[in-house]
């Protein structure tokens, strides 16, 4: 009740200090969790692709980005060290779609159900049906990520559209945070034949439909580095770019540590100038208090508790800017996912762990704000401070 009392001595500018700190909170709240969203995916990249190797077209990336013969598969494995090798086909699932999404857009991935059985070590669950097989072959039936289901409201035995053409849902996978929320699975022979129409009809009329690949994924030996595969596979076969899983954080790792660094720093700035607020408050609190201060030290205060009543204070102020930035960034974050969600878009992932921290740096921030016009209001002279007007 103290702390209240003392705050409300001057209403406006404790409300002005609290907004501040209050508005540095919420920055940090929603570029962190922007941040969490951010590493969730690239760490899901890089367990992903740690123990293959994906081989592309040259200058294509992750299976991307040019055409290759599903062939090609039966020359990789058989390579010394290979243990198996399958064709892979990977497309947006719109042409547009890598224009409005921050993180990896929704994509089709086509691939023969339970071609990597014993090898992928990378395991899905699913929320509700099944995963593809090899009898899916054939057929159009699709798995769907958590986030792509939630924007087509679809189900299990639902019918979507994927680039025109119609395919049934037989699973929905559980949510991971990473990209798989935001893939269609479809049988490869359906994903080929979507393939085709994205291609230029003077390319599509000298192609199979049924021999085409965007990428071929490498499962090495046991015991058998993929480094290794990928030197082989650069050597032997030309017009091929290989990635590891070294290659993989080497490139996006980086990128992505850098854009934290500076998401994470934008919010801390917002939260220091709050910060200088609390500072400000507090040294004009302390002037105001000066003859009160005197009178506490006459009586027999020590410059300990002075010090302690200080620090509380400004300590208070920054708890209660914390508590409200959070709820303020938990109502943008919630609202942005929802928002996103029709357009497979989510953008952000608010952990404990940030949600904690923030509150937990907003209040600490406080208190060693107010220490330095605390240790001033300490070391007065309590005659001094009597006779202050």
């Amino acid at each position: 009740m103290r702390l209240l009392r003392d705050l409300g001595r001057r209403k406006l500018r404790s409300a002005l200090t609290i907004t501040g700190i209050t508005i540095g909170i919420m920055a940090l709240v929603v570029f962190g969790s922007m941040a969490n969203k951010i590493d969730a995916l690239v760490k899901g990249g890089s367990t992903y692709y740690q123990d293959k190797v994906t081989v592309s077209a040259k200058g294509g990336y992750m299976g991307l980005g040019g055409v290759l013969s599903t062939k090609m598969a039966d020359q990789i494995e058989a390579l010394d060290g290979v243990a198996l090798a399958v064709p892979t086909v990977d497309m947006l699932q719109s042409d547009d779609s890598g224009a409005v999404n921050m993180g990896v857009p929704p994509m089709i991935d086509g691939f023969v159900g339970g071609a990597t059985a014993g090898y992928e070590t990378f395991k899905l669950s699913y929320a509700t049906g099944r995963g593809l097989t090899a009898a899916d072959e054939g057929q159009n039936v699709v798995v769907l990520g958590s986030d792509l289901a939630h924007q087509f409201n679809a189900r299990v035995g639902d019918t979507v559209t994927l680039r025109a053409v119609k395919f049934q849902v037989v699973g929905i996978l559980e949510p991971t945070l990473t990209a798989p929320d935001n893939a269609a699975e479809v049988p490869l022979a359906a994903a080929q034949q979507l393939f085709m129409k994205t291609l230029p009809s003077i390319v599509a009329d000298k192609l199979s439909g049924g021999e085409i690949a965007t990428g071929i994924v490498a499962y090495p030996k046991a015991g058998v580095d993929p480094q290794k595969i990928a030197d082989e596979i650069n050597a032997s076969i030309s017009g091929v770019t290989p990635m590891t899983g070294k290659d993989f954080d080497k490139q996006i790792g980086s990128a992505t540590s850098m854009l934290n660094a500076i998401l994470i720093g934008i919010g801390l700035i917002s939260l220091l100038v709050g910060g200088l607020s609390v500072i400000n408050t507090t040294a004009m609190s302390v002037a105001e208090r000066t003859r009160e201060i005197g009178i506490k030290r006459a009586i027999g205060a020590s410059r300990w508790r002075i010090r302690r009543e200080i620090v509380a204070e400004s300590a208070f102020i920054g708890l209660v800017g914390g508590l409200l930035g959070l709820a303020l960034g938990y109502a943008i974050t919630t609202l942005g996912n929802d928002a996103g969600r029709e357009s497979a878009t989510i953008l952000f992932d608010l952990t404990f762990g940030t949600a904690f921290s923030s509150v937990a740096f907003a209040t600490i921030l406080g208190a060693l704000a107010g220490f330095i016009p605390a240790w001033g209001a300490s070391r007065m002279d309590p005659v001094t401070a009597l006779r202050y007007e």
